[in-house]
């Protein structure tokens, strides 16, 4: 328990890093790109929403248009939910190369300037294909997992247990969707990642929680990723990363990456 709350207190150090005057300018594009992603499914939703309200509205009684504002209610709920699952994957999917950069920069912030070679934008083209294929692959194996954890939803007895069960997938995920942009920067693959994750569990799990609720957060959630970039970067220098890993760069050819 005691590593489960050290691994949720780096969320909020990630707050102290971001903000140094050094580090501040990476964190824009991935903020700007939340934003745009939130607002993009905010207007979808609202939008098919309305219409749909639209059309039922005038087939109902007139007694039963107190329904209306439950629907609404619903509606608000199940944006929430969308958001949880969607909305991390897609904007991450979107912002890959530039949390990259932002991992760069907290970690040569912490370790000094001579931690990792700046990326320059000829390097950052060259890196994004990789990026994106192992994004991919991180939201392929999510979906191999996620599809029987769902499935225990409608199993009498078990269903009782899985929303916890639920929860704690979500928040291993989104660790090491985090983890991936400093590891990612030192040459490691996702099985990789996967396996110095697991040592270290209880830790990964705390700070993959803390993630999990700030996303449900609404207006908190637009800063989860940034924050949470920068936090899994100062996991990583703190308790993960060797000698050599803090003093060099691997690339990893698009053909290397990983499947799930």
């Amino acid at each position: 328990m005691l590593e489960i709350f050290r691994g949720a207190l780096y969320l909020p150090r990630g707050l102290a890093l971001i903000l140094r005057p050094g580090i501040r300018r990476y964190v824009i594009m991935p903020l700007a790109i939340n934003v745009a992603v939130f607002a993009l499914l905010i207007g979808i939703g609202v939008a098919w929403f309305g219409g749909f309200v639209a059309t039922l509205q005038p087939s109902l009684p007139g007694w039963l248009e107190w329904l209306i504002w439950p629907l609404w209610a619903l509606f608000v709920l199940a944006v929430l939910l969308v958001l949880f699952f969607t909305f991390s994957l897609l904007a991450n999917l979107i912002a890959a190369p530039f949390n990259g950069l932002l991992a760069e920069a907290v970690e040569r912030e912490l370790r000094g300037n001579d931690a990792l070679p700046q990326t320059g934008l000829w390097q950052l083209l060259r890196d994004t294909p990789a990026i994106l294929f192992s994004q991919l692959g991180k939201m392929g194996y999510s979906v191999a997992w996620a599809v029987p954890l769902l499935l225990l939803f409608v199993i009498p007895g078990v269903n009782i247990a899985a929303p916890f069960l639920w929860f704690a997938f979500g928040s291993w995920m989104l660790a090491l969707e985090y983890l991936d942009y400093p590891m990612g920067n030192h040459g490691l693959l996702f099985r990789q990642q996967r396996r110095r994750a697991r040592e270290s569990r209880p830790l990964v799990l705390g700070f993959g929680a803390a993630t999990t609720a700030m996303t449900t957060i609404p207006g908190l959630n637009l800063l989860v990723m940034p924050l949470a970039v920068a936090a899994a970067t100062l996991l990583w220098v703190e308790r993960f990363s060797t000698p050599t890993e803090s003093s060099s760069r691997t690339e990893v050819p698009p053909s290397a990456a990983e499947h799930p």
